[in-house]
């Protein structure tokens, strides 16, 4: 189906939910990281969380916010409040976040293509966004993908990994669906909402890679308090 409006960006963010119980994580207290609980999910719901941190935005008016069913539990659409822009995020039920992280790569690659409604517009989301990004646990560290998730389109997307030492478990998939890391870890990290919503306020002002990962760091210094040489250290742009 054809786009309503063509010239719009379009973001599209997969959170897997923290979950306890079905992924290799140090445990979180049992409000925070139940995967099948979107409302106080520790990457959803809570004040860092994505829904949350962009509902507060400034930046963002939320446009719809729907409930979902199966794997993908909630879906949430936005609205840049100068641009012409559209983020849609997806909260994943944490006990699937194999199925989730296969699902991102497949549109990194363009293999995957979907759109959204909302009233008149028809949102092109996966493969169609030229943002897709990723937030979540590194469940790569415990499960492996048989697929290379190679590049179908010739289409180079952009995207934004924030999961412990994404740059070593996701860029062989990566650079096989020829997508441009513009930020991702060389180490363990929070992955909150503050530093993707960051990231994208310099993307979309088409700043350069170092511009936009500086300001994920700085986002990230904030909020976690720690030291600028740490943020850089776990924060990287490229391959």
């Amino acid at each position: 189906m054809a786009y309503t409006d063509p010239s719009a960006k379009v973001i599209h963010v997969f959170v897997a939910l923290c979950d306890n119980k079905y992924q290799g994580i140090v445990p979180v207290p049992k409000a925070i990281g139940n995967g099948q609980d979107p409302e106080t999910n520790l990457y959803w719901g809570c004040d860092n969380g994505v829904r949350t941190y962009f509902n507060k935005s400034k930046d963002w008016q939320l446009l719809q916010k729907r409930k979902q069913k199966n794997q993908l539990l909630e879906r949430v659409i936005y609205k840049h409040r100068k641009q012409n822009v559209y983020l849609v995020a997806d909260a994943w039920d944490g006990r699937t976040i194999e199925k989730t992280t296969e699902e991102f790569l497949f549109s990194c690659a363009g293999q995957l293509k979907d759109t959204v409604h909302y009233k008149d517009k028809v949102i092109g989301i996966g493969g169609n966004a030229q943002l897709l990004s990723y937030i979540g646990h590194d469940g790569l560290m415990n499960f492996s993908l048989s697929d290379k998730f190679n590049n179908a389109d010739g289409k180079t997307r952009d995207c934004i990994i924030l999961a412990c030492t994404s740059q070593k478990y996701f860029g062989y998939f990566i650079k096989n669906a020829k997508a441009k890391p513009l930020v991702w870890t060389a180490s363990l990290m929070c992955p909150e909402a503050y530093t993707l919503h960051d990231a994208i306020t310099g993307y979309l002002n088409n700043e350069s890679n170092k511009q936009i990962r500086n300001r994920a760091v700085a986002a990230y210094v904030k909020y976690q308090k720690c030291s600028q040489s740490t943020a850089l250290n776990i924060l990287v742009s490229g391959f």
